[in-house]
């Protein structure tokens, strides 16, 4: 069998938050997405997607760490320029948790929480 990452999905409170966050900070791109009866975008990212879920305060969605903690649950993103990459997110404002050019590696939380990891392949 093989197989290939097609999407990660994440479950967010805020659905024109997380598009600033998602499409200005990160630079996706919107992609057509179905009516499912509940608000959602779709965005490319690379080979991949990433689908943003609005869900009700009442669902059970699991509940992303409270710290920054690169041991969590987290996407990655692939980025070509470690410092290019770190300059961009803390000239957006986000806290940063870096690593070192050499290590290639640092996280970010997005909107609701969620850990996303941008990483400099060797």
């Amino acid at each position: 069998m093989q197989i290939a990452a097609h999407h990660m999905s994440f479950p967010i409170k805020d659905l024109e938050r997380s598009r600033k966050f998602y499409q200005e900070i990160l630079g996706l791109t919107e992609i057509p997405r179905p009516d499912f009866g509940v608000p959602g975008l779709w965005l490319q990212a690379g080979a991949g997607q990433v689908h943003l879920i609005q869900v009700e305060e009442n669902w059970d969605v699991g509940t992303p760490p409270e710290t920054l903690n690169p041991a969590g649950r987290h996407a990655a993103f692939a980025v070509k320029d470690y410092t290019e990459a770190l300059v961009h997110l803390k000239k957006a404002g986000l806290e940063v948790l870096e690593t070192s050019k050499e290590k290639g590696q640092m996280w970010v939380k997005d909107p609701d929480g969620h850990i996303i990891e941008f990483i400099c392949p060797a």
